[in-house]
């Protein structure tokens, strides 16, 4: 489990094509730090368990669906990434509830510039407008964020100066895709409620 709370910006060092699978290659001087084999560490909202780690760099195998699923198989070397290191159970869950799952992706459709912040509006695919509401949380690329605006094909964000400068939200523009995963809270409660 994650928090959405992006601890550094990292590297892709290498995204290997192996068939029907990948490996990642990653640089990210803090989230390596404890790292080891079997760690779980999310890469731009994915999560991924860690194979190997050499000095800052550690490898994470990638598979078919995930980069059907989400943005990852259109890294390269050199692109930027969020990372963050599995949540502990003596830590503050400073964002949300954030499980690493992505459960599609979304294109920026535009920003608009305040004075030191942004919003940011994204496509909506239709099958996740129904976990998504006004004031509720989402997390972007792994970034836990509130929803400010809502609507049958889009919602919006709005960035802090400290996201704007320490995750890739800041860096990303119109066009670009982002990996989305909704309140699993939200998931759960129509899980319950709706029959089958």
């Amino acid at each position: 489990m994650f928090t959405g709370i992006v601890e550094e910006l990292g590297e892709v060092v290498a995204l290997d094509p192996l068939g029907d699978s990948a490996t990642l290659k990653v640089r990210g001087r803090v989230v390596t730090a404890d790292a080891g084999h079997g760690d779980s560490i999310a890469v731009n909202g994915v999560c991924l368990t860690v194979v190997e780690v050499e000095g800052e760099t550690f490898t994470a195998d990638v598979m078919r669906e995930t980069l059907e699923r989400s943005s990852l198989g259109g890294l390269g070397e050199g692109s930027r990434v969020n990372l963050e290191r599995a949540v502990r159970a003596d830590q503050r869950l400073g964002g949300h509830i954030v499980q690493g799952h992505v459960d599609g992706t979304a294109t920026i459709l535009s920003r608009d510039p305040g004075e030191r912040w942004e919003d940011v509006r994204f496509s909506l695919p239709e099958e996740l407008n129904r976990y998504v509401a006004h004031k509720g949380s989402i997390a972007i690329d792994g970034v836990s964020l509130t929803v400010s605006m809502v609507d049958a094909a889009s919602f919006g964000v709005s960035l802090i100066p400290t996201t704007l400068e320490l995750t890739t939200l800041g860096h990303k523009r119109p066009g670009d895709v982002v990996n989305l995963e909704v309140d699993v809270i939200a998931k759960y409660v129509e899980k319950l409620v709706v029959r089958p």
